[in-house]
């Protein structure tokens, strides 16, 4: 057994929470989510952050479970998040083992307004929803539910651990929403780090959307990044993030809401990425490692100066000394033969997001960076 002054509070899964699609109906009621956790750590407790960020209207969630143990706050399992506020649980006393997947669940009894939640894909994540109250069921029944990628509220899951673990912080968009943050926490399994997403797809560093076409593109780097740093136990932070930047704007006569101002120069974006990402991550005592940009040729809105400032940012991302180190995802996706593009099988076929195959390619190359030194753990700890 070990004792307190051995352990800490880890961040040991995460995700962003954003605003979601605009559609017709943005109200659930009578409704159980369930997301099914994957332990990357043994301990001997845990903690739950859940975050009504973007709401606009209070959200109550009327009972939560983890593995059939109940979720309070301040001993009751019931809990209001007022409008733009996160709420953390208090620590619920359950031993788990790494390993482990764990059953997040909770009830929405009453109208509910489902406006804080993030859409992520790939092999570790994978949510379900029910019609009716299973909050404490073993199973879901089959005709009522199905699957769904948008995790709503739930933010963060801390773990009382061992006190050389800590969390890598993968932020970005779309192509950090999908795949390959979930590839890398599979191949840093065993090791004592783990894999934290803060993605939302379609963001950008410096712009935002204010109109409900676009609002589920996200909050704009200075309004995300200290928010989602919110990361027991971090110490180290990829950032790959500003294609949107550079790929959204096309003028109001194509579209109202992209206008051609907000297209940046490259010198702005180094001087946003300085200024919003890494100084603020440096004074938190993290390591900052910047990630290229991938190839976009092909893209619709893809033309050489959008090329052309791509390549001019990976220079400086691989370069600048400000950072601690580069992932360069560019480099391990793109052709040989034509490194504007993806190489054979690493496209999605939008010419923008990777295949599955790259985003395998992308975790390696973080892993090789990040993880390969690090001390592998060959036993389970005994608590």
């Amino acid at each position: 057994m070990m004792t307190d002054n051995n352990n800490k509070w880890v961040a040991c899964w995460g995700t962003a929470t954003s605003i979601t699609d605009r559609r017709e109906a943005v109200y659930a009621k009578n409704l159980t989510l369930r997301y099914p956790i994957r332990m990357c750590f043994s301990g001997s407790m845990l903690r739950f952050r859940f975050s009504n960020l973007t709401g606009t209207e209070p959200v109550t969630l009327t009972k939560l479970f983890v593995a059939h143990v109940p979720i309070t706050f301040g001993g009751q399992q019931r809990v209001t998040l007022e409008p733009g506020c996160e709420q953390e649980s208090d620590a619920i006393a359950i031993e788990v083992n790494r390993g482990d997947t764990l059953d997040v669940s909770f009830y929405l009894a009453d109208y509910t307004q489902m406006n804080s939640g993030t859409l992520v894909t790939g092999p570790l994540s994978k949510g379900y929803y029910a019609y009716g109250d299973y909050a404490d069921a073993d199973e879901l029944p089959l005709d009522l539910s199905r699957h769904t990628g948008w995790y709503y509220f739930l933010n963060t899951i801390d773990v009382l651990t061992a006190a050389d673990h800590h969390a890598i912080v993968c932020f970005g968009d779309s192509i950090t929403a999908q795949s390959w943050p979930d590839y890398m926490a599979r191949m840093a399994f065993g090791t004592n780090a783990a894999i934290i997403r803060r993605a939302v797809s379609g963001t950008r560093i410096l712009r935002q959307y204010d109109c409900i076409t676009y609002q589920a593109y996200g909050l704009k780097g200075s309004t995300r990044f200290p928010i989602e740093m919110n990361v027991a136990g971090a110490t180290d932070v990829i950032i790959q993030h500003g294609i949107n930047d550079i790929i959204h704007p096309v003028g109001t006569d194509v579209n109202p809401f992209r206008p051609w101002s907000d297209l940046p120069t490259v010198d702005e974006m180094e001087q946003g990425i300085e200024q919003i990402y890494v100084r603020p991550a440096k004074a938190m005592g993290l390591k900052v490692w910047s990630g290229t940009l991938l190839p976009i040729y092909g893209w619709r809105t893809y033309n050489e100066d959008r090329e052309l400032m791509r390549q001019q940012l990976n220079e400086w991302l691989r370069t600048s000394p400000i950072f601690d180190g580069c992932v360069d995802f560019d480099a391990a996706v793109r052709s040989v033969t034509n490194p504007k593009a993806f190489a054979d099988g690493f496209d999605s076929g939008d010419h923008l997001h990777p295949s599955e195959r790259a985003y395998e390619a992308m975790a390696h190359a973080a892993v090789h960076k990040l993880v390969r030194r690090m001390p592998r753990i060959d036993h389970e700890e005994l608590f």
